[in-house]
C-alpha cells in the first residue's frame, strides 16, 4: 500500500467502526389520552423510561406499623424475590460476557511433551533420537473489528435485557407488596367483622336471656323463644367462618414472608386502617414508574439492535489474528531467537451460501421486534386500564359506603326501637329478629365496603408504580 493511502485507510476502518445495521430506535408509539377519564390530570401522557424509580415505601400512606414491619420482612425472606434477584444477577453476568467480544482476546499455552518416534518414520535421520522432549509455549491473539456492529449490538441488546431484568426484579417486588398489603387490609377487615359479630352476639345474647324470663313468666311464647335462640347460634356460625377466613389470610400473609403458616400468627388488631387521601389531580406521568412497563421498552430496544446483529452477519467479518512463542526438539531455549515463531495478519468471513439462515435470522428478528413492541402497548394499555379501574372503583365505594352508613345508622335505630316496642308489649318478638338481623347485616356490609375501598387505593398506589410521591 502507497505510504499517502496508509492515513486513508485507516480513517475508513475507524469510520466502519461505528457504523450500525440497527434501524433508528423510537419508543413504539400509542394513543393515550390527555386526561385519565375519572380524574383530571395536570399534564400530558409520557412514554416509560428505564431510569425511572418507583416511590420507595408506598404502604406507609396508611401508617399502620405493622405493615411496615411485614413489608420490611417480605423484602429480606420472600424466596419468590430471591430468585428474581439471582435471575436478575444472570442477566447482568451475561451482558458483562456480551461487553468481552469489545476487546482483544488472548490466551496462553503451554505444552511440554515427552515423545518416542517411530523408528519406520519417513525421513527420520539416523542421528536423531528415538525418545526426546517437544516443549512448546505461546501466545495467541484474536480481535474482531466489528465494522458493522454485530458485537456493538449484541452487547447493545445485553444490556438493554440486564435493565429489563432489573425492572423484572421491581415488577416482583411490587407485586408482592400489593399483595401483602391487600391481604393485611383483609385481615384488618376480617378483624373489624369479628368484633361487630362479638358484639351482635353480646346483644343477642341479652335479648335471648330477657326473651326466656318472659317466656318463664308466661309473657312470651315458645316461638320467641326459639327464634331467639336461633339468631344468636346463626351469629355465632357467623363468627366462625370469619375466623376461618382469617386464619387462610393469616396463613398466606406468613407464607409471603418466609415463614411457614404453622410458626406465623397476627394478633387481631383493634382499629380500622385509614383511607389515605388522594390528591385532586394526578399528573399523568407517574405512569412511567411502572417497572413493567419500563421492562417492556427496554425488550423493545433489545430487540431493534439484535435486527443490527441479523443485517451484520451478511456482511465480511474482519479480525486480526496473532500467535507468538517459542518450540523446542530435545534441549535447547523457548526464547532463544531460533526457537521463536510468531504469525500476524488479518482474517475475513464471507458468507457465499447458507439455505436462506441468514435471510431467516433477519425475518425473526424483525418479528421479535414487532413482538416486543405489540407487548409495550399492551403493557401502557393494561396500566392505563388499572388506574382507572381503581379510581372508578374508589369514587364508587365513596358513594356506596355512604349509603351503608345511613343504611347502617336507620338500622340500628329500627333495633332500638323495635327492642323498646317488644319490651312493652306493643310488637312481637319478629320484629325485634327482624331488625336485629337488618342492623348486624347492614354493619358488616358497610365494613365490607370500606375494606373494599382500602383495597382498592393499594392497587391504584401500585398501578400509578408505587404511589403519587416524589419516588
Amino acid at each position: 500500500m502507497r505510504p499517502k493511502l496508509k492515513p486513508l485507510a485507516a480513517l475508513v476502518l475507524l469510520a466502519l467502526q461505528g457504523c450500525s445495521m440497527a434501524p433508528s430506535y423510537k419508543v413504539p408509539s400509542i394513543d393515550l389520552p390527555a386526561n385519565y377519564r375519572e380524574q383530571t390530570s395536570d399534564g400530558p401522557w409520557h412514554s416509560a423510561q428505564p431510569s425511572d424509580q418507583l416511590a420507595p415505601q408506598w404502604w406507609q400512606l396508611y401508617h399502620d406499623s405493622r405493615l411496615n414491619a411485614l413489608q420490611q420482612q417480605l423484602l429480606k425472606a420472600n424466596p419468590d424475590l430471591a430468585a428474581a434477584l439471582a435471575h436478575f444477577d444472570a442477566s447482568q453476568a451475561y451482558a458483562s460476557q456480551l461487553h468481552a467480544g469489545l476487546f482483544p482476546q488472548i490466551t496462553a499455552s503451554a505444552q511440554p511433551l515427552r515423545q518416542r518416534q517411530s523408528d519406520s518414520r519417513p525421513l527420520r535421520g539416523t542421528t536423531q533420537p528415538s525418545v526426546y522432549n517437544s516443549n512448546t509455549a505461546g501466545f495467541s491473539l484474536g480481535y474482531d473489528l466489528d465494522l458493522w456492529g454485530r458485537i456493538r449490538n449484541q452487547v447493545a441488546a445485553g444490556d438493554a435485557q440486564a435493565q429489563a431484568s432489573f425492572d423484572d426484579l421491581a415488577v416482583v417486588r411490587l407485586s408482592l407488596q400489593q399483595q401483602l398489603a391487600s391481604l393485611y387490609v383483609q385481615l384488618n377487615g376480617l378483624d373489624a367483622q369479628s368484633r361487630i359479630l362479638n358484639s351482635s352476639l353480646e346483644e343477642f345474647s341479652q335479648a335471648l336471656q330477657l326473651t326466656r324470663s318472659r317466656y318463664e313468666g308466661q309473657i312470651a311464647s315458645e316461638l320467641d323463644l326459639t327464634r331467639a335462640q336461633n339468631q344468636l347460634a346463626e351469629a355465632k356460625a357467623q363468627l366462625d367462618e370469619v375466623r376461618g377466613q382469617r386464619n387462610l389470610v393469616e396463613h398466606a400473609i406468613g407464607a409471603l414472608v418466609g415463614v411457614t403458616a404453622s410458626d406465623f400468627s397476627l394478633p387481631s388488631s383493634s382499629q380500622l386502617m385509614a383511607l389515605p387521601g388522594i390528591p385532586a389531580q394526578l399528573p399523568s406521568h407517574l405512569l412511567q414508574r411502572r417497572p413493567d412497563i419500563a421492562a417492556a421498552e427496554r425488550r423493545v430496544f433489545a430487540a431493534n439492535a439484535t435486527i443490527g446483529v441479523a443485517k451484520a452477519a451478511w456482511f465480511p467479518d474482519f479480525s486480526l489474528t496473532g500467535v507468538l512463542g517459542g518450540q523446542t526438539q530435545g534441549v535447547g531455549n523457548l526464547l532463544s531467537a531460533g526457537n521463536r515463531y510468531w504469525a500476524l495478519g488479518p482474517l475475513m468471513n464471507l458468507p457465499i451460501f447458507d439455505g436462506g439462515r441468514l435471510s431467516a435470522n433477519e425475518r425473526q428478528a424483525k418479528a421479535e421486534f414487532e413482538e416486543a413492541s405489540a407487548q409495550y402497548r399492551s403493557h401502557v394499555l393494561k396500566a392505563v386500564r388499572e388506574v382507572e379501574d381503581n379510581l372508578a372503583q374508589l369514587r364508587d365505594l365513596q358513594q356506596q359506603a355512604e349509603d351503608e352508613q345511613a343504611a347502617a345508622e336507620a338500622a340500628q335505630h329500627t333495633q332500638a326501637l323495635a327492642m323498646n316496642s317488644y319490651q312493652a308489649g306493643a310488637v312481637s318478638y319478629l320484629d325485634v329478629v327482624t331488625a336485629q338481623t337488618a342492623a348486624l347485616q347492614a354493619q358488616r356490609t358497610l365494613q365490607a365496603v370500606q375494606t373494599r375501598q382500602l383495597q382498592a387505593s393499594v392497587g391504584l398506589l401500585t398501578a400509578l408504580g408505587g404511589g403519587w410521591q416524589p419516588g
